[in-house]
């Protein structure tokens, strides 16, 4: 079985967007690959480093997620980044195998920056070491596991060749050592916010957490956007424009057709509408709060699945360092 890894930043909990985007294909891989999911506190601090509490907090958060939404602890690793000084040690050592214009020229890197301006300053002048060098903790992470593969959507295809111009530096200066890893990307189109914005963002406050309540669901559904053309409840409209549409079609709703017809016919009112997705999106989402309730009610569990993942990736790790080490000659006092 080829090796798998992949992970998420603990800066919060969980929303769809995530699950439709990466989880929802996390939990099949599992089924076909030696998976290892990272939770990666390092590098969420590279924009949260004045926040460490923030990043700490959400380590279980994040871990019970992944939990609720199927991910089975004996098919797959949940480890935590921080806890494998192996990235770090592969991280200070590939930094010398790529430049920092390289790093600049990144459309990922340079799409970021462009995004935190309230951290980094207008044109990057206040711009990180750490945050620069993303890229490079990255490539660490991928390679300390020897991954074949690395689920992701287009947006971070730069990411990863990144990571390959590394490997291939590596394996030109000291030896075939490292194995060049593949893509695997996913299809699924980035998930709108209730809102009606073209993404769901934990910090945009517009989204449905795997974590959420059946009130807290309910809350948010009736407030979400519809055809701002359609004022009275007979008025014909447009479910295109409309979220609560858009999210009858994410959770498959065996009755779409009918919604579809009676919008726009102008037989179905908006709060009717509302009523009938909340109905569905709690019925959605009952195993995964089943599952989650049962970790959060045995919180030893889920330390116990993050020390066996992160010893389980650890063991990898060790041996992916010495292998580097010796092809670099600096293993000094290995025999």
């Amino acid at each position: 079985m080829k090796n798998i890894l992949t992970g998420l930043r603990p800066t919060g909990k969980l929303h769809l967007g995530h699950y439709f985007g990466a989880l929802q294909n996390w939990v099949k891989l599992q089924d076909e690959y030696n998976c290892y999911f990272e939770i990666a506190d390092i590098q969420a601090l590279t924009d949260n480093f004045e926040n460490p509490k923030k990043v700490r907090d959400n380590i279980k958060e994040v871990a019970l997620d992944l939990l609720a939404v199927g991910i089975d602890p004996n098919k797959a690793n949940i480890f935590i980044q921080s806890m494998i000084p192996e990235i770090a040690e592969l991280t200070v050592i590939y930094s010398n195998l790529v430049t920092i214009s390289r790093l600049y020229r990144n459309p990922t890197i340079k799409t970021e920056i462009g995004q935190k301006e309230h951290l980094f300053g207008k044109n990057g002048e206040s711009l990180t070491y750490g945050f620069l060098g993303y890229p490079v903790s990255q490539a660490a992470d991928i390679t300390a596991f020897k991954g074949d593969l690395v689920p992701v959507g287009d947006d971070q295809l730069p990411l990863i060749e990144q990571c390959r111009e590394i490997v291939r530096k590596f394996n030109h200066i000291y030896g075939e050592t490292l194995k060049e890893p593949e893509h695997l990307l996913t299809d699924t189109p980035r998930i709108k916010g209730l809102d009606g914005s073209e993404k769901m963002g934990k910090s945009l406050g517009n989204g449905i957490n795997i974590s959420d309540s059946e009130e807290e669901v309910a809350k948010k559904i009736m407030n979400a956007v519809t055809d701002p053309d359609k004022i009275k409840k007979d008025d014909k409209a447009n479910p295109d424009v409309c979220m609560v549409y858009y999210y009858h079609k994410l959770i498959k709703n065996d009755n779409i057709n009918t919604v579809k017809c009676e919008c726009e016919k102008g037989m179905r009112g908006c709060v009717d509408c509302k009523k009938e997705l909340i109905n569905k999106m709690n019925e959605y989402l009952k195993p995964f709060r089943e599952r989650r309730a049962y970790y959060e009610n045995n919180p030893d569990l889920i330390d116990e699945v993050l020390k066996k993942g992160t010893s389980n990736a650890q063991k990898v790790a060790k041996e992916v360092i010495k292998e580097i080490k010796h092809s670099m000659m600096i293993d000094y006092f290995d025999k």
